[in-house]
C-alpha cells in the first residue's frame, strides 16, 4: 500500500491493553520511523504500585514524570535524518491522566505544580491516536499478554483511566485528536486491518479537536 506520510510526529495513546505499542512498532517498521516505546518495564515502583497502590502512587507517578520527560525530550531533539518521522507510543500528558485517577487530592494539586512546569516545553505531536477498546476487551488483552503484576488490574480502575482521557480531550483544543474505535478489528494479527488502520491514519485530513472513526462501519 502506497501511502505519503504528512507528519513529523505522531502519538499512539490508548487505555492499558488497547495495542499502543504493538500499533507504532508496525508502523515504525514499514516506514523507517524514529520508535518512541515507553520505559515502564524497568520501573520498580510498579509492580509494588499494583499490589499496594495507595503507598507506592506518589513515588510511582513522581518516577514515570521523570523518565517520560527525559526520554520525550532527549529522542524528539535528536532524531535521527535517516528516519521519515517519529511516532510515540505514548504522550507526556499520560503523566497527568494517570496520576488523577491515582493519587489523592492534595498529592494531585503538588504533582500537577511539577508537570505545569514541564510541560510546555516539550514538542507537540501533529497527530494524537487514541485507540478505543471497551474495557470488558481490555482485561481479556491484559489477561492474555499474561504480566504478572497487571493481573490484578480491575475494571473499576480502566474505566476511570479512560474516563480521564476523554475528559482531556474535551479540554484540549490545540491538538489533533483521532479517537479509532478498535473493538471489532485485529490490526495485528490481520493485515486488511491494518491495512485500514494506515488508510485512517496517513490518507485523511483531520481538524483540531476532536475526530472519531469507527473502523467496523468502514
Amino acid at each position: 500500500m502506497q501511502i505519503e506520510n504528512k507528519y513529523n510526529y505522531i502519538v499512539i495513546e490508548g487505555n492499558i491493553g488497547a495495542g499502543k505499542t504493538s500499533l507504532s512498532k508496525k508502523i515504525a517498521q514499514q516506514f523507517n520511523s524514529q520508535l518512541i516505546l515507553e520505559k515502564f518495564a524497568d520501573n520498580p515502583f510498579l509492580p509494588k504500585f499494583y499490589q499496594n497502590p495507595e503507598r507506592y502512587s506518589f513515588p510511582l507517578e513522581l518516577s514515570f514524570l521523570a523518565e517520560r520527560y527525559h526520554q520525550l525530550n532527549k529522542e524528539l531533539n535528536s532524531r535521527d535524518l535517516f528516519t521519515s518521522f517519529s511516532v510515540a507510543d505514548y504522550y507526556f500528558m499520560k503523566s497527568l491522566i494517570f496520576s488523577k485517577s491515582t493519587l489523592s487530592p492534595d498529592e494531585y494539586n503538588l504533582y500537577r505544580q511539577l508537570f505545569d512546569i514541564i510541560y510546555n516545553s516539550l514538542p507537540k505531536p501533529d497527530l494524537y491516536i487514541y485507540l478505543h477498546v471497551d474495557v470488558d476487551k481490555l482485561l481479556k488483552n491484559i489477561e492474555k499478554r499474561g504480566r504478572e503484576y497487571e493481573q490484578n488490574i480491575s475494571a473499576d480502575y480502566l474505566m476511570q483511566i479512560q474516563t480521564g482521557y476523554f475528559d482531556f480531550f474535551k479540554q484540549s483544543n490545540d491538538l489533533v485528536f483521532l479517537i479509532i474505535d478498535t473493538n471489532d478489528i485485529d490490526f495485528v494479527n490481520n493485515e486488511n486491518d491494518y491495512n485500514k488502520m494506515l488508510e485512517i491514519i496517513f490518507k485523511n485530513t483531520y481538524n483540531k479537536g476532536i475526530n472519531r472513526v469507527i473502523l467496523n462501519e468502514l
